[in-house]
């Protein structure tokens, strides 16, 4: 397959009432591909993954793949805490049509890095999909060594890394660790034009869900090497950027969202809604933005 670059959106998953709202989300994935999104992650933390039961998860993978329609390439969340779970959401992932699918470090064991390896080896060789690495620390608590992903670069299906871990010198020594195809994924917006900068070639971003054209524009950019609108384009996004994370992802994001009238602002405890003071900040954000009237 082509191996996505550019602006990919890490999803939001709508809820009503307590259950996965199907109709808003496919909306919102065909919203994204009309804005110049070129690929979606669903199921992935600012998804809930970790707040979906089995069904669910599956449901949502089945419904990012029938509304891409095959328009962009769809890469599910494959993130457990056990690694015979991720083998079975990856499977699945497979028969349901992704085109791939991104691959979460073994939450809560803090596993060393020979089992973060024999992890990913695992469900390397269960699946026959493209698997993108997810090193995303804050969250999982290790942290995929540089020596780790190169030596998973190896393997043939494991094609890039989203990286979330904010360290932009990373970006170069991974680069010359691993080989000149594997590609290197942004999965912090805010340094997202640097990451690029440094080697990489697109994000997977929390900010696509509210403003998908600016975000797919910036990365345009970047891949064209025109780091002077990139970095203007960024200069417009930086407010949203910081006001989407004033508190726990997705609670900002499903709240800009229900202001657009794309969906319910809808958590999943134990997270909660955001309070009053961040929805003043972004709605004040969204209204300079031209975003909301």
């Amino acid at each position: 397959m082509k191996i996505p670059q550019g602006s990919l959106t890490a999803l939001v998953t709508p809820f009503r009432n307590g259950a996965v709202d199907a109709d808003a989300y496919q909306r919102l994935i065909d919203r994204q591909i009309k804005a110049g999104t070129k690929g979606i992650i669903p199921a992935g933390s600012t998804g809930e993954s970790a707040t979906l039961g089995y069904d669910e998860h599956f449901r949502v993978v089945e419904l990012a793949v029938e509304a891409a329609g095959g328009r962009v390439p769809v890469f599910g969340g494959a993130g457990s805490n056990v690694t015979s779970r991720a083998i079975e959401i990856a499977c699945f992932a497979e028969k349901a049509g992704a085109d791939g699918v991104l691959a979460l470090c073994g939450y809560y064991n803090k596993p060393t890095q020979r089992g973060l390896i024999a992890h990913f080896t695992a469900l390397h060789d269960a699946t026959g999909l493209p698997i993108i690495l997810y090193n995303v620390p804050a969250r999982t608590v290790v942290d995929l060594s540089i020596e780790t992903i190169a030596t998973l670069s190896r393997l043939p299906r494991i094609i890039g890394v989203k990286d979330a871990t904010g360290d932009l010198a990373r970006v170069a020594l991974q680069r010359l660790a691993c080989d000149k195809d594997f590609v290197q994924l942004s999965g912090e917006d805010m340094t997202a034009v640097g990451f690029n900068a440094m080697g990489g070639s697109g994000c997977i971003s929390v900010t696509a869900n509210v403003a998908p054209a600016l975000c797919a524009d910036m990365q345009n950019a970047c891949l064209a090497d025109d780091y002077v609108t990139a970095l203007a384009i960024q200069d417009r996004l930086a407010p949203l950027h910081d006001v989407l994370f004033a508190e726990t992802n997705p609670g900002p994001v499903k709240y800009a969202l229900s202001l657009m009238g794309l969906m319910s602002e809808e958590v999943r405890l134990p997270l909660v809604a955001p309070t009053d003071e961040t929805k003043a900040r972004v709605r004040a954000v969204l209204l300079a933005m031209g975003l909301i009237s």
